[in-house]
């Protein structure tokens, strides 16, 4: 937008310079022509008065022979005077010139011409001009002066030398002036488009400052209110999910412990299998309402921590890198346990060489692998678990991957959704908010969370952050781990 505003004004201004100064070097041409017309013409009847007096009876034409030499070596200009009983010539100027020739005609019958063609100020060449003398009813003869417009042409070059100076000098004003007029205008304009993207990602935007025009600067104002306005409703639906979830764990509790006293009361099998079925839809609301518990913490950190953070951005904060493979040997190793009830098994990669630093919070680092390796304990079956850290140029990766029975395409792009949760797996207890979770805290600490097909079969979660500047950690010794 910048370029295209700045292009037009920037035409516009070329055009006006050049308007203004097209009328500038115009007006100079006609001064120049009508200064130069003037002078000669003058001199023209001045010379033909003289030729006049020389012409009638008696008349001496030696004083008007003097009077053209003197003016053709003053000035350079060639004389023709045409006498009853002769032709009086000075400065070379022959009547053999069509140019003459036809100003000689002309006088003939009666017909003066002193007007001269605008001067151009690359032309070349000399014009004449013309007029017969006389008595009213008679043609005495003609008198015809060569007009040098060297001179003239010399000054309407400084002219337009001074024009095209100013005109350069003007255009650089008025394309400086365009470009801040333009980033004036957009300045409020760009602000408005990164408080618009702050705001989807985060929910909130900061207060823009009220700048440019007055529709802009209104459209700021309202912006910045409706933004708080939205932001405030968010930040209120996320509180109330979480006290509404927090409120309930309370006479939930309750609940499970009143169930626990009822079942030593139940006598018969039938009423055990019927208090277990109770149980069993009790623990999964409290599975449900720790899930939302932990998803509205996890949006919580992501609107205070991801304001103006994408992948390849460091989150905002003096967040100090950790190695990543740490964090994922001690997780990986907590999983082991539950891998092996499952019937699977948990493969650690060797520690990176060198080592892969990221800017990322432990914790919610340690969240986002657990969570992985839960889903993958979980739905995956009695399959062979990887969990990979290594770097990728300017990324690293942190891979948890199986060979189970994986995702399809449109399933793996729904698999963030909350809630979302795969027909296949309606059987096993889930809330479908891990990979919620996961993606908010990867947002959160500017990375970001892939899902793959894993090769021959399975699904393969990648989580990949900008490596951060390295840093002397201490050796951290691997091994595979079953």
């Amino acid at each position: 937008m910048k370029l295209r505003v700045l292009g037009v004004l920037s035409i516009l201004a070329v055009l006006l310079v050049l308007i203004a100064s097209n009328t500038i070097l115009a007006s100079a041409s006609r001064e120049l022509t009508q200064e130069l017309q003037i002078n000669r013409a003058a001199a023209l009847n001045r010379l033909a008065q003289v030729a006049f007096d020389a012409g009638t009876e008696g008349g001496d034409s030696t004083q008007l022979q003097a009077e053209m030499d003197r003016y053709s070596e003053l000035y350079g200009e060639g004389i023709l005077v045409r006498l009853q009983n002769g032709t009086l010539r000075s400065g070379g100027l022959s009547e053999d010139r069509a140019d003459v020739k036809d100003a000689l005609a002309r006088a003939n019958l009666n017909l003066s011409d002193t007007s001269l063609d605008p001067l151009q100020p690359f032309g070349t060449g000399s014009d004449v001009i013309s007029r017969s003398f006389g008595s009213a009813s008679q043609v005495l003869g003609a008198a015809v002066l060569e007009v040098n417009q060297d001179a003239a042409r010399q000054k309407l070059r400084e002219r337009w030398l001074a024009v095209g100076l100013a005109a350069a000098a003007l255009t650089a004003m008025l394309l400086i002036g365009a470009g801040q007029v333009t980033r004036w205008v957009l300045r409020p304009v760009h602000r408005l488009n990164a408080a618009v993207a702050e705001l989807e990602t985060t929910g909130r935007s900061s207060r823009l400052p009220a700048e440019g025009p007055p529709e802009l600067r209104e459209l700021t104002r309202s912006f910045t209110a409706m933004a708080q306005s939205v932001s405030d409703s968010i930040e209120a639906q996320r509180q109330l999910i979480a006290d509404t979830s927090h409120e309930l764990r309370n006479p939930v509790g309750a609940l499970r412990l009143r169930i626990d006293l009822l079942q030593l009361e139940l006598k018969t099998a039938r009423e055990q299998a019927a208090a277990s079925a109770v149980v069993t839809e009790l623990e999964r609301v409290e599975e449900i309402l720790d899930g939302v518990l932990r998803l509205a913490a996890a949006e919580h950190r992501a609107a205070e921590d991801s304001a103006g953070t994408t992948f390849k951005t460091p989150p905002q904060g003096s967040q100090a890198p950790i190695d990543p493979f740490a964090v994922v040997q001690d997780i990986a190793e907590r999983a082991g346990p539950a891998a092996r009830l499952a019937g699977a098994s948990v493969i650690l990669g060797s520690p990176p060489r060198p080592s892969t630093p990221i800017a990322c919070n432990r914790d919610h680092l340690a969240q986002m692998v657990g969570e992985l390796l839960n889903n993958a304990v979980k739905y995956a079956g009695p399959a062979h678990i990887s969990v990979a850290v290594r770097g990728r140029g300017g990324t690293v990766v942190i891979e948890v991957s199986d060979d189970g029975p994986g995702l399809s395409a449109e399933e793996r792009a729904a698999a963030t959704h909350r809630f979302w949760r795969s027909p296949q797996h309606r059987g096993v207890s889930g809330t479908g908010l891990g990979m919620t979770i996961v993606e908010k805290l990867a947002v959160a600490n500017g990375g970001r969370l892939l899902l793959a097909e894993a090769q021959p079969h399975g699904l393969a979660a990648s989580l990949e952050f900008p490596r951060a500047p390295e840093f002397h950690a201490p050796d951290t010794k691997g091994a595979p781990h079953a």
